[in-house]
């Protein structure tokens, strides 16, 4: 069986980092589906998916990662193009990646206990991201 289910999110741009591992594994378990994986895909090239342990820490260390790898304030080609100045969040969003597959196992997440799906937003300004649930089990 394959289910595919669209979450939409308002975020904040800039690096805005938000748990959805409840909204995820709610789809999970509203479908029925006992065993088989699980894919959190965001639809645009300025986000990504991740995982990690979301608290406060690691949200700042994630944050100084992403400005150390691809700066706010360095000259990027993209610009040029259309002139958005959002460059940097293209590149972070291509070095994170767009979609994660998680195993499940009886209706439940192969996740570490500390091991939360997380959306980063790269982009300058507010939006209304989708992530788009494909589930394919049994």
């Amino acid at each position: 069986m394959v289910i595919n289910q669209t979450l939409t999110f308002s975020t904040r741009g800039n690096g805005h980092l938000i748990d959805v591992t409840s909204q995820v594994s709610g789809i999970l378990a509203d479908s029925g589906i006992r065993n088989g994986i699980l894919t959190v895909f965001v639809v645009g090239s300025t986000a990504a998916i991740t995982t990690f342990e979301y608290e406060p820490g690691l949200i700042k260390d994630m944050t100084e990662l992403y400005d150390k790898l691809a700066p706010v304030n360095k000259h990027y080609a993209h610009d040029a193009t259309w002139g958005d100045a959002n460059g940097f969040s293209h590149v972070r969003a291509a070095l994170q990646g767009p979609s994660l597959t998680i195993p499940f196992e009886d209706g439940s997440l192969y996740l570490g206990t500390w091991q939360q799906i997380v959306l980063a937003d790269f982009d300058n300004r507010p939006r209304q991201r989708s992530i788009v649930v494909n589930i394919i089990g049994e």
